[in-house]
């Protein structure tokens, strides 16, 4: 009986050791774009301040109870005009109250190809104050020590509360907002 707990003991951490924590890598080049449209133009931002990771444990890559984690300082957004800048910070995401979007995740679906994982991760959006709950289809790939996440999704701006804003008094921006996510994790030494 004794050997059965040792060895049931021996397991437990065994499985602890094989965790695994991929943070963002703050050196790279990661970037975060949106897009948008109206009627006569279309605009996009761009941030590269993005923070995460992707957690797992056991010996499966990417499996069901793995976690994907990343978060976007909203006021860091940048769309080339200082004033649009500053209206969206201020009058449409309000980043005084709301400075942060995040998404927290679990991998649903994975098929590997080589050294790249198309992946879905289902989990939960956090923007405005609103949570909902969405998937987002990514690819990972795993190279020289470095894990690179691209993913492209949509959000609507009804879905958390944030009303379209006019760029004049008769153009209103789209709804829909498209997302591109670029960003390279490297795995945390223990």
């Amino acid at each position: 009986m004794r050997f059965l707990i040792k060895l049931y003991i021996l397991l437990i951490c065994a499985a602890g050791l094989s965790a695994d924590d991929w943070q963002v890598d703050k050196s790279a080049n990661n970037e975060v774009h949106f897009y948008s449209s109206t009627t006569l133009l279309d605009f996009e931002g761009v941030t590269s301040n993005i923070d995460g990771y992707i957690y797992w444990k056991g010996f499966k890559f990417f499996g069901e109870d793995n976690e994907l984690y990343f978060e976007v300082q909203l006021a860091t957004f940048n769309t080339g005009i200082g004033k649009r800048d500053r209206d969206m910070r201020e009058d449409v995401l309000e980043t005084d109250k709301y400075p942060v979007a995040s998404f927290n995740g679990k991998f649903k679906e994975v098929k590997r190809s080589g050294n790249k994982f198309n992946v879905i991760v289902s989990g939960e959006m956090s923007l405005h104050g609103q949570k909902k709950q969405m998937d987002i289809d990514a690819v990972i790939t795993l190279e020289k020590g470095v894990m690179n996440v691209t993913g492209d999704f949509t959000i609507l701006l009804d879905d958390y509360n944030i009303e379209a804003p006019n760029l004049l008094a008769f153009i209103k921006v789209s709804q829909e907002i498209k997302i591109s996510l670029d960003f390279n994790l490297v795995e945390v030494k223990k």
